[in-house]
């Protein structure tokens, strides 16, 4: 039986089976080790065709994960210094404005849960952290003592935070309302900046 041609014109499932391969491919070899050409050549479409589509691997990803937020904007509101409220702060809302949407979290609760049970989830999830989130929020902590550790430190806050309230569901911090909890964990968070290292 004759392959397919690598280079093949957009059908109308060619976007499905970018994403399918796509999902193959991260499962097989991690965030960093998943290429756009190997994406595409298991697809069976020119490269071309995948950045078309999906413009970036990180966007790719997201699409395939159907993680319906960009984290570029999540980390970009962390580090915005020209905001008002302190980065304690803009790290909470910011978590309650992506966590809060049930449609918005299933995806990351599904890779939070496989994480917890299988190592290659986890080494994706920690890949992509790393790199999508992660490698943008230590912008903001590039003038602080120990900055990666510190940045690090508060994006692990956040996913443990995640998981009480919303995988494992501990009252009664799954149902503390909003305001209260940013009230709680904001001067927290704030203290991985700005605070003294022992």
């Amino acid at each position: 039986m004759k392959g397919r041609s690598g280079r093949r014109r957009g059908a109308p499932d060619t976007k499905g089976e970018i994403l399918a391969a796509a999902r193959a491919v991260f499962g097989e070899r991690g965030y960093d080790g998943a290429t756009m050409r190997a994406i595409a050549a298991a697809a069976f479409v020119d490269p071309a065709l995948v950045h078309h589509y999906f413009g970036s691997k990180e966007k790719l990803f997201l699409a395939a994960m159907e993680i319906p937020w960009d984290p570029s904007v999540i980390a970009d509101a962390i580090a915005d210094h020209t905001a008002d409220a302190g980065i304690g702060e803009r790290a909470i809302r910011t978590f309650i404005g992506v966590w809060g949407d049930p449609v918005g979290r299933a995806p990351i609760l599904a890779l939070l849960r496989s994480a917890m049970q299988h190592e290659a989830a986890a080494r994706l999830l920690r890949q992509f952290v790393t790199r999508a989130i992660l490698g943008r929020v230590l912008a903001a902590f590039q003038d602080v003592p120990n900055g990666a550790l510190r940045a690090e430190a508060m994006v692990s806050h956040l996913i443990g935070l995640a998981i009480v309230r919303y995988v494992v569901k501990l009252e009664p911090i799954a149902s503390v309302p909003d305001e209260e909890l940013v009230a709680l964990v904001a001067p927290v968070l704030q203290q991985y900046y700005d605070g003294a290292l022992e």
